[in-house]
């Protein structure tokens, strides 16, 4: 059967692994979750757009379009942590790809009917729901599967890897949304959402199942909430960022008549992932707190460029270095989550810990557009550095508080 455990491997001992081996598992975790983003990739490319031009609905409702899937994650976390935690990362993942794979029916039939404009609509939230299911139970499960495959040492690996599959898809998705829209038609755009799940269920048949650590107490959600909230809010608050880029950049460089709107994005996913090729052991070797301060002061130079830029190379530069600052902000406030979080309950305090992400997001989508629903597209980047100043507030206190250890953090 699917979701069966299979017998003890030794995998529940993965500190030990080897290197290579540890390696392998971290990179078909890539290949599982950028698929994924792919489809997040391409709907952030083409809706906007879409719901904009051709449904001829306002910005706030454009927000609430994008919005509505982060809502649909953060309200389903519970659910995907608990599965994780009780039936494995295999049962987790693979109801999440199933999700995501119907969503593409729900975008299909919403172009389909643009003619009717308000049942179209209606539709297509509905595909967003789905692909926010989907993106839950899958990110949780391969967190969850991937924490007890390598070893509570490697937990910030699998932070890194998970987040490069997750930013990279999206950075790839966005130009391919766009092409396979202007090259070919809308609908073909969101056809191709149901097959990179199939890729992801491909690859994930490849990673080995492992014990469950036994629950001798499950971790109330409420509980694993109280466990990391601080360090969830500064990720919340710094997420504003890739929010605003998310919702409007395609409309703020529309307003501006400047063309490659499609490369902010890309640009954000490129520096996210640059960085954490390269820098991705600084969390370790300084501690969360430090990292997570000298990020958002990246991430709102980001910021303040794009919402002062002169033309479209200002505005993917600003992108691009929002991407660099947001690029450890989630391994360094994650790893200062669930330090103090056992074994078997990661999967609960990881969904927790991304619920924060998630409510940052939804929140994003419509207050951006109602900042926008004067024009004022610019002000939302304003916003996104003011966010992102408060977060840094929330790291230095956590920095101040672990200070005298920072040499012994460890992921």
């Amino acid at each position: 059967m699917l979701f069966r455990h299979k017998k003890n491997t030794g995998l529940n001992s993965s500190e030990a692994l080897p290197t290579p081996k540890i390696s392998g598992y971290l990179f078909k975790i890539f290949a599982i979750i950028f698929p994924e983003f792919l489809i997040m990739g391409i709907s952030l490319g083409v809706l906007p757009a879409y719901v904009h031009n051709q449904l001829l609905f306002g910005n706030l409702v454009v927000g609430v379009v994008i919005g509505t899937q982060y809502a649909a994650t953060l309200c389903t976390r519970h659910f995907a942590g608990r599965i994780a935690d009780t039936k494995g990362g295999r049962a987790s993942a693979t109801t999440g790809l199933i999700f995501s794979s119907l969503s593409a029916v729900f975008c299909l039939l919403s172009s389909s009917l643009s003619s009717f404009r308000l049942l179209s609509l209606a539709i297509l939230i509905g595909g967003r729901i789905l692909l926010g299911i989907g993106e839950s139970f899958l990110v949780i499960g391969i967190f969850t599967w991937g924490f007890n495959l390598v070893g509570s040492n490697n937990t910030g690996k699998v932070m890194v890897w998970n987040g490069m599959g997750m930013y990279g898809g999206m950075a790839c998705g966005a130009p391919l949304g766009v092409f396979l829209a202007t090259k070919f038609s809308l609908g073909v755009a969101f056809g191709s959402i149901m097959l990179f799940p199939l890729l992801s269920f491909g690859i994930m048949l490849l990673l080995p199942d492992v014990v469950l650590a036994k629950q001798a107490v499950k971790l109330p959600f409420y509980k694993a909430v109280q466990l990391v909230w601080k360090s969830g809010t500064g990720l919340a608050l710094s997420s504003f960022g890739f929010g605003g880029i998310a919702s409007f950049i395609t409309l703020y460089f529309i307003q501006q008549s400047w063309q490659g709107a499609y490369l902010a994005i890309t640009a954000f996913g490129a520096g996210y992932i640059v960085v954490r090729i390269f820098l991705a052991h600084l969390p370790d070797k300084f501690g969360g707190g430090k990292v997570a301060m000298i990020s958002l002061l990246v991430e709102i130079v980001g910021q303040v460029l794009i919402w002062k830029a002169p033309n479209a190379t200002a505005g993917i530069c600003g992108a691009g270095l929002t991407g660099i600052g947001m690029s450890l902000v989630f391994p360094s406030f994650g790893v200062m989550a669930l330090k103090n979080v056992l074994a078997e309950n990661r999967g609960i305090a990881i969904a927790a810990y991304n619920a924060f992400f998630d409510l940052g997001i939804g929140l994003t989508a419509p207050l951006a557009g109602l900042i926008a629903e004067g024009g004022n597209y610019s002000e939302i980047y304003l916003f996104g550095a003011i966010a992102a100043g408060i977060s840094i507030m929330l790291a230095s206190l956590e920095y101040n508080k672990s200070k005298p250890n920072s040499k012994g953090i460890a992921i």
